[in-house]
């Protein structure tokens, strides 16, 4: 019993996460809202879906199919996911034993992280990178060792990457095409990860969210297309990215049976599953392969229109192979530190953008930040006007 002037209050406890705070996305997209900034910093479209898929969803739930779909995903969905990647990639992954579906690609990282990562166990990252990936790490008890890109090309260090791997060494977490820096992994590249990793039991963790968003013609070269890469991969992709619902939070998981199996154990208890109708709708609206062969085309029409507002300004725009982001050099600009600048930017130019530093564990300037050009023409045109004021 408490005594009279004692006050309740919470247990405190030691943190699992003690250097997360909020993120980069969450500050700057509230910071554009008080500034009445065009939001160019967070990704995500503000342009609406298809009209059939919520039709495709809608049809789903008034059929009544709204209770628990099987643990690994409903199974037209998984069967339309495994044609998709055998007719993209060339690779057919069995529905039922190597596919998984996800409440987005977040949840299948984090549980893919959890399922192959000990306690101690190395987990090589290459930086900048997406923030799931270290929480998620760190989660799991693994130590992230790091392969660091560097502006203006962001090419990857191969030798670098090699001699990071050692004995403890779990898994390789990749991302292509690369979210911040809009860069794609080529053929060559890829064969050049699986001669490192041929002989070695490192696992691969290969994001893929953005794979219908590369341009010039250029294909996406996913770990699927290559047997000896694929055979030691979970490979993970976004419906929320390819069809404009990212509010949806679904995306799937291919890997082989035996990786699929682990993977599972730990999906059954973080998720268990995800939602019905929207499994079922996703699984009809596949069917014509229309929309997301033709995403590239859809976005590179919005990247050019982009680049071309900014082509005669004081930013030096970096090449942008894939994703939607677009990311520029702004030293002929201003001499801020990257986080400083963007803030400046959404305050006094009324354009929010993300500095390219968040994605880094450590300060790293560059003065390269990053906007999203997953926007209506006239959001972006409105953007670019302000962005002239420079």
């Amino acid at each position: 019993m408490n005594a009279p002037n004692d006050t309740p209050h919470s247990p405190s406890f030691p943190s699992r996460l003690p250097s997360v705070g909020t993120t980069i996305f969450t500050v700057m997209s509230a910071l554009a809202a008080e500034k009445g900034a065009v939001n160019l910093g967070q990704g995500f479209p503000d342009f609406d879906c298809d009209p059939r898929i919520v039709d495709a969803v809608s049809n789903a739930m008034r059929a009544g199919h709204n209770q628990y779909p099987p643990m690994a995903g409903a199974a037209p969905l998984r069967e339309a996911i495994a044609n998709k990647i055998e007719r993209v990639y060339g690779r057919r992954y069995d529905a039922g034993s190597e596919i998984t579906v996800t409440a987005g690609a977040t949840q299948a990282l984090l549980t893919a992280i959890l399922c192959a990562v000990h306690p101690g166990d190395e987990v090589i990252v290459v930086e900048p990178t997406y923030d799931s990936y270290l929480p998620s790490i760190e989660l799991a008890g693994g130590k992230p060792v790091f392969v660091t890109l560097e502006a203006p090309d962001y090419a990857i260090p191969f030798d670098r990457l090699a001699a990071a791997i050692t004995p403890k060494t779990r898994l390789l977490l990749i991302n292509t095409p690369h979210n911040p820096t809009g860069t794609v992994w080529r053929a060559e590249d890829m064969q050049k990860l699986d001669a490192i990793l041929r002989g070695t039991n490192v696992l691969v963790l290969s994001d893929e969210v953005y794979e219908h968003m590369v341009y010039d013609g250029a294909p996406h070269e996913s770990v699927s297309r290559y047997p000896g890469l694929a055979e030691r991969s979970f490979v993970v992709s976004s419906f929320g990215k390819t069809f404009h619902v990212t509010g949806w939070k679904i995306g799937y998981v291919a890997a082989p049976a035996a990786l699929t199996a682990e993977f599972r154990k730990v999906h059954q208890f973080n998720v268990f599953t995800v939602n019905t109708p929207m499994q079922l709708g996703l699984a009809s609206y596949l069917a014509d392969p229309a929309p997301y062969l033709n995403l590239p085309a859809f976005y590179q029409q919005k990247r050019d229109f982009f680049r071309a507002g900014l082509a005669n300004s004081r930013f030096k725009l970096l090449p942008c192979e894939g994703t939607y982001f677009q990311c520029v050099d702004y030293s002929a600009i201003s001499d801020l530190p990257e986080a400083e600048f963007a803030t400046w930017l959404t305050g006094e130019i009324g354009v929010a953008a993300i500095p390219v530093s968040a994605f880094y564990h450590e300060p790293h300037e560059s003065g390269v930040v990053r906007f999203c050009f997953a926007k209506q023409e006239s959001t972006l045109a409105t953007a670019l006007e302000r962005l002239a004021k420079l």
